[in-house]
């Protein structure tokens, strides 16, 4: 006689103390299922955890490899960069040597008076003042006192750009005002305009001089720490 198939309102009928009795199709259904309570435990217990460490990784992966590109694109650009750098420090260097030398600067100083003599511009002072080195060049203060026209006054300008030697010249605290009478004088003509304050020229300054100024900035002042920074 065929056995009776197992049916679903039988599950009451299992004895749980003896599982070897149960029917062929109540052994194979309790076998899936814990099957698949050992994958989920496993999965819930280890997986899971792993598979959001993996998710980090991942996120990092993706950040470290987007710093990389950005670095390799900085480092493709460093050679050209370096030789460009380069090429503004040679085209640095020819323009300063367009400027007066050390030798020819106290020239340069009389070209300047003499220039604003030749304009016709009455000079009552012209007073260069201390040298002040910076890191490539050097800086010369000249005090002046002038009177003159407004037109003499830009003949003055342009003849000194005129000059043979490449001649930078910046003016500071500079007033200028109609030019008053002083006591006991006669009086200026009109339109004369006095000038007052302080223009500045520049020369470049050799190798040997940037050597020395680095290394009078570098050094330690007695009964003091070292000094601080570059030169001025």
């Amino acid at each position: 006689m065929a056995k009776s198939k197992f049916k679903l309102s039988d599950l009451n009928s299992l004895d749980f103390n003896n599982t070897g009795a149960w029917p062929r199709e109540a052994k194979i259904g309790a076998g899936v299922l814990a099957a698949l309570l050992i994958v989920g435990l496993g999965w819930y217990l280890v997986i899971r955890d792993k598979q959001t460490a993996l998710e980090g990784l991942e996120a990092e992966e993706a950040t470290l490899r987007t710093e990389f590109e950005g670095l390799a694109a900085k480092a493709a650009n460093l050679e050209p960069l370096k030789a460009q750098l380069e090429q503004m420090e040679q085209m640095l260097r020819q323009m300063l040597r367009q400027l007066p030398s050390k030798t020819e600067m106290p020239d340069l100083i009389v070209d300047i008076s003499q220039t604003a003599r030749a304009t016709g511009i009455s000079t009552e002072l012209f007073q260069p003042g201390p040298e002040a080195a910076k890191e490539f060049y050097a800086e010369q203060p000249i005090n002046l006192e002038m009177s003159g026209s407004y037109h003499q006054f830009g003949r003055f300008v342009s003849g000194v750009a005129s000059l043979p030697r490449v001649v930078i010249m910046t003016f500071h605290d500079i007033a200028l005002s109609p030019k008053e009478a002083r006591q006991g004088e006669p009086a200026p003509p009109p339109g004369t305009l006095g000038l007052k304050g302080t223009i500045k020229t520049y020369r470049y300054l050799d190798e040997a001089e940037i050597a020395a100024s680095a290394a009078a900035a570098n050094q330690t002042p007695q009964g003091g720490s070292p000094a601080q920074g570059g030169a001025p």
